[in-house]
């Protein structure tokens, strides 16, 4: 049954026990929904959905959306940029997604919504609507694919390692990754809320933090090359075009190095903090929100993040120097115990961020096909399985999952980072808030001709590798 509207198309309160659902109104609010009184002044007032989720447990869930398989990768992105260098895009790249943020939670502030396929109706009408949802589907979903290929290829490795089993059903990675889908992944996104997920963001974190002491702590007990990897390591390492040298040079830290691999890791550093499908459904949740509480959220987990990838990077390097390959963890050695469990560790961390990954996608699916319509645990059950059963097919039938994930990411990311931020804030606030020819306003367009710029760059790049056969990393 529809709830009564007052005269400025706001909802009346919910009662206690419809309070309980009212996530599931923001959701499935239709277009036909204003937050314009009669005046035609907009008014900052969200829908009376009551969000019961702390700040500790958005910040875990938030700080997991924004860590990524990615973490491996930049101590190889430090070793072609040069430690400064790095730094200095490291903390560039974490401002402007702090800032984006922000473009976002403005938007959303002026006019009530907090769902990011309705901010693109709002912006655009139903094309803006689709865009959004269309989006944010192909990145998460290659996001939860690059997730679970890491899984089929890294868990039998560590299975090996601990059993000394070669032949078994279970090393099989097509095997293992329908395991962890059915018995940790599905019931985990079959929760109703994503606050819930929270108590499992948290324990990933704790398990990429165990990842990042043990890094710390191989770096004052590996040489830079020893000499019993040379066998395992040499033909990894030339097939990714790393050439080793005997020279000492190889094992020293370079503050700034330009070289033909530095412009392929500017994306991986730029992709590192992507989390903005997730910003407005954890804002959505959120306890006592507003756009202050909640960029406090994304602040603290911004820096979090940015802390311990710029940890990652310094001591993967330093621990390496020119010799470190694109996947941090390759390396180690196989049959060291400690590196086997931070494997695990690392793994763990990914599989849990899935559910959270996967929550955005159902919700622009419900947004696009489904707005008008209430709540259904069928509906709910349905879309999860169905995300799950094609990635699974994708992850188990596609040798390289990043050739096919690579264009998407290199446009997805650019929009939901800068571009669709960007244009919803022009589109949305007032020209009687802010005028065109504003500071902030042409703050926003300069963001967005940024995105425009970082995706050319991305599929440059991209088209450069496929040409050359060159293999370039990254990823969230």
């Amino acid at each position: 049954m529809e709830l009564p509207k007052m005269a400025n198309g706001h909802h009346e309160l919910m009662s206690p026990e419809k309070m309980e659902n009212g996530f599931e109104d923001v959701k499935n609010m239709t277009e036909a929904d204003t937050f314009l009184p009669s005046n035609g002044k907009i008014q900052p007032k969200f829908t009376d959905f009551k969000g019961k989720t702390s700040m500790g447990m958005s910040i875990f869930n938030l700080s997991n959306a924004i860590m990524g398989s990615g973490i491996l990768g930049l101590a190889y992105a430090m070793a072609n940029t040069g430690i400064i260098l790095f730094v200095i895009l490291l903390i560039s790249m974490a401002l402007l997604s702090a800032y984006s943020i922000h473009l976002l939670l403005k938007s959303a502030e002026v006019v009530g919504i907090r769902a990011y396929e309705q901010l693109g109706y709002r912006a655009f009408g139903s094309p803006g609507k689709v865009a959004a949802a269309c989006v944010i589907t192909l990145h998460n979903i290659g996001a939860m694919s690059s997730y679970l290929f890491i899984v089929k290829i890294e868990l039998p490795n560590i299975i090996r390692g601990l059993t000394e089993t070669t032949e078994a059903w279970y090393v099989d990675g097509r095997f293992l990754i329908i395991i962890v889908s059915i018995f940790v992944i599905l019931p985990l996104a079959l929760m109703k809320r994503l606050g819930y997920l929270g108590y499992t963001s948290g324990f990933s974190l704790s398990c990429m933090v165990f990842f990042l002491i043990a890094v710390i702590y191989k770096k004052f007990v590996e040489n830079c090359f020893d000499e019993h990897q040379n066998t395992s390591l040499n033909i990894t390492v030339l097939n990714q075009t790393i050439h080793l040298n005997s020279t000492s040079d190889t094992c020293e830290a370079k503050l700034f190095t330009l070289n033909s691999e530095t412009a392929f890791t500017i994306p991986i550093i730029a992709f590192a903090f992507v989390c903005h499908p997730e910003v407005l459904p954890i804002y959505t949740e959120l306890k006592n929100p507003s756009k202050k509480r909640m960029q406090c959220v994304a602040n603290i987990s911004i820096f979090a993040m940015f802390f311990m990838y710029l940890l990652t990077a310094i001591f993967g390097y330093l621990t390496f120097y020119g010799n470190v390959m694109s996947e941090l963890l390759e390396m180690y050695g196989k049959t060291d115990k400690l590196m086997l469990c931070v494997r695990l560790a690392v793994l763990v961390a990914v599989t849990l961020t899935v559910p959270v990954v996967l929550f955005p996608i159902r919700r622009a699916i419900l947004q696009l096909l489904f707005s008008d319509k209430p709540f259904s645990w069928v509906r709910h059950i349905l879309i999860a399985v169905c995300l799950l059963f094609a990635v699974n097919l994708l992850v188990i039938f596609v040798p390289n999952i990043r050739d096919i994930f690579g264009f998407i990411g290199a446009t997805s990311a650019p929009s939901l980072i800068f571009i669709l931020p960007g244009i919803f804030y022009l589109r949305i606030v007032p020209e009687e808030q802010q005028p065109l020819k504003s500071r902030p306003k042409i703050q926003a367009a300069v963001f967005v001709s940024l995105g425009f710029i970082f995706m050319i760059m991305s599929i440059t790049f991209i088209i450069v590798e496929w040409v050359t056969g060159k293999k370039t990393t990254g990823g969230h």
